[in-house]
């Protein structure tokens, strides 16, 4: 199978998933809510929760044999590739950079009147509270399908045709979109240049999926034990001020 083909049979996989979640949503809402007894917001998010994880499940290994159809369908670069140990400490790396872009795009953001703070990752952290299943699908699902999606087909699709920098704009562009936070587009396009960077560097996929794995993990960490995090720096700073007298 050409990789074209492929590519175009991962995205179309990737869509019927995200809108295939929206009535197996709804099911396990009305088991929640009906059977379970649980309160309405409460049936939504273990609905929901449910809902991504069991699509993600099917998906991703779906996906991942359909990058198999075609032996050069990750051989989109020039030069040899990073080994195994590089590869990793790439990621990891990687994971460093895209947070250090956050930080830099955030500042811009707030300096151009943008209000800090995204909804979406807002939103994931409270059905994570509430739901630990999602965890999987943001930590795991999410970084593996995305980069498939946005580094390999999207990135790497337009990088053949084009550059480098048209390819890593373009496919930071539509990673914001898809998130629904375009008013981010800062937010979201740092760590995307980030991941193709590192994935044109090391050319293989697996640099920016570290990358991310780890930038989500970190996330989702500092979301759900945000209120002990704060509490420890009071008692910090209480401490520092008790030395200094």
């Amino acid at each position: 199978m050409k990789n074209w083909k492929i590519s175009i049979s991962i995205v179309l996989l990737y869509i019927a998933m995200q809108f295939g979640s929206i009535p197996v949503s709804k099911g396990f809402f009305t088991y929640f809510q009906n059977t379970a007894g649980m309160e309405k917001e409460d049936a939504a998010f273990y609905g929901f929760a449910w809902a991504l994880f069991i699509t993600n499940m099917i998906a991703a290994p779906i996906i991942l044999f359909m990058t198999t159809r075609n032996k050069r369908f990750w051989d989109i670069f020039k030069g040899k590739k990073a080994t195994p140990l590089m590869t990793i400490l790439w990621g990891v790396l990687g994971f460093f950079m895209a947070m250090a872009g956050q930080m830099i795009a955030g500042i811009i953001e707030i300096a151009l009147g943008i209000e800090p703070g995204s909804e979406n990752t807002a939103l994931l952290s409270e059905v994570a509270k509430l739901s630990p299943i999602i965890i999987f699908s943001i930590v795991i699902f999410a970084p593996l399908l995305e980069e498939i999606i946005f580094r390999r087909v999207l990135f790497g699709g337009i990088y053949t045709k084009t550059n480098f920098w048209i390819a890593a704009i373009v496919s930071g562009i539509v990673f914001a979109a898809v998130h629904g936070e375009l008013q981010h587009l800062l937010i979201y396009m740092a760590p995307g240049m980030v991941f193709a960077f590192i994935y044109h560097h090391t050319k293989r996929i697996w640099a920016p999926m570290i990358a991310h794995f780890l930038m989500n993990g970190f996330v989702m960490v500092v979301q759900l034990n945000y209120e002990k995090l704060e509490q420890w720096q009071k008692n910090l700073q209480q401490t520092f001020i008790h030395f200094l007298q």
